[in-house]
């Protein structure tokens, strides 16, 4: 057997079921040696980001209740959260989901900041294109070509050695991840999923992921960028980059014995292996994962609860994790939905797709625990809210003071103002 030189010959070896490790055995062990060996040392100050996506619309305001607020009740009479409820009060006319407990305790002890009612200018309800308006970090009436996260890449991580820049969890390379130039990345399957795959785009000058090469096994006509002469060379490329990452990450999560207890949800089981990846030292810079389920139209109060009470308890198991293997001062998480839902419920004993939500950042010296302004609730009924914090200044704020890097170079367009969380 020989290492496959062509598309056709790896999808239809793939095809088989051998995956991306089975050609480990029978490639040139040169090559694999040579990449192992090219790698620089670990760098083991630099600093990590985790991105939970909430896909499906998190209903913001069931999740941080505003208990005291009679517009709150009066829009939703059977969907709100009484007064009386086991909630986690946080402050004055706010508290979080009686499923929060554990957010809520990581809150109060500095390790959570909440920044409230988060959007952008003239929102787009479709789950597919605000999303997209998330990942490219784009106005709402641009389309973008490049992720926020990708342009990092470009910006910050040239150069970098065989360890991925970025990893995720979902099936298929985040949009956020995209890039003008081609960088590592990979993708760990088994685990979360996103609720619905894309398929790989044709984005220009950008090499395919491991898990977006399996993903084409079905007669899919390859990308532009593997199309044409270069077509061999491009996969033989990315399928020993590929090799060498699975390789070694399989023996990092067979090895790895966390020491924090994680729920047995999908998102607890992607922050585990996330965590593990973390402490061996990969020169991974960023991580991205979902949690789905949450477009909740109907009959939302179980679902919601059980959704946030699993988001709860794998984010506080991450951070304990990461704190007992003392990495957490290099790892800040940041959790985004794609919008909120409306204030008002509908027939059904749901919401419908809304605006802005609160989102959370995760980790170790931040500053405030309670940022932005709170949603107005003075509106009529199936009226939206009104965002008063960009996502955008979310993003600028990290850029610059956690990952180091200039925010203008990152976010197009102009400049947005820097949040108080760092």
């Amino acid at each position: 057997m020989l290492t496959p030189y062509t598309r056709r010959e790896f999808l239809r070896t793939a095809g088989k079921g051998l995956g991306l490790v089975a050609f480990a055995s029978v490639a040139p062990r040169f090559l694999t040696d040579s990449v192992l060996a090219g790698a620089p040392a670990p760098l083991k100050d630099m600093p990590v980001m985790v991105i939970i996506q909430l896909a499906g619309g998190n209903d913001g305001l069931n999740t941080l209740i505003p208990f005291e607020d009679d517009n709150y009740h009066r829009l939703r009479p059977t969907l709100g959260i009484k007064q009386g409820a086991p909630m986690h009060r946080l402050a004055d006319n706010l508290a979080f989901h009686p499923g929060c407990g554990k957010l809520a305790e990581l809150w109060k002890n500095g390790g959570l900041s909440i920044i409230r009612n988060v959007g952008y200018p003239n929102p787009n309800r479709s789950h597919f294109r605000s999303t997209e308006i998330w990942e490219t970090a784009t106005d709402a009436h641009v389309n973008g070509d490049t992720g926020w996260v990708g342009r990092y890449f470009d910006a910050a991580c040239d150069g970098q050695g065989s360890d991925p820049a970025g990893v995720h969890t979902t099936g298929i390379l985040p949009q956020s991840f995209f890039s003008a130039s081609p960088h590592n990345t990979f993708g760990l399957t088994g685990d979360a999923g996103r609720g619905g795959k894309r398929r790989p785009g044709a984005q220009r000058g950008r090499l395919p992921d491991s898990a977006e090469i399996l993903a084409t096994l079905n007669d899919a006509p390859p990308p532009p960028s593997l199309a044409g002469d270069d077509n061999a060379e491009y996969l033989r490329h990315t399928l020993m980059d590929a090799l060498v990452t699975e390789s070694r990450v399989q023996d990092i999560l067979s090895k790895d014995k966390p020491e924090a207890e994680y729920p047995p949800t999908a998102l607890g089981q992607s922050l585990r292996r996330i965590a593990a990846l973390i402490a061996s030292n990969l020169e991974t810079r960023v991580y991205f994962t979902s949690h789905g389920g949450f477009d909740t139209h109907a009959n939302q109060l179980g679902t919601h609860a059980r959704l946030l009470t699993e988001l709860s308890d794998a984010m506080a198991a991450f951070q304990l994790d990461l704190e007992r293997r003392k990495i957490a001062g290099r790892v800040l998480t940041m959790t985004f939905s794609e919008f909120g839902r409306r204030p008002s419920e509908n027939g059904s004993a749901g919401t419908d797709h809304g605006t802005a939500a609160p989102l959370f950042i995760m980790g170790s010296g931040l500053r405030n625990n309670l940022v932005g302004q709170a949603p107005d609730l003075n509106i009529e009924k199936n009226k939206d809210i009104t965002f008063s914090t960009d996502f955008r200044q979310v993003y600028a704020t990290i850029l610059r003071k956690r990952l180091g890097v200039d925010p203008a170079a990152i976010l197009p367009g102009r400049k947005f103002g820097e949040l108080d969380f760092l």
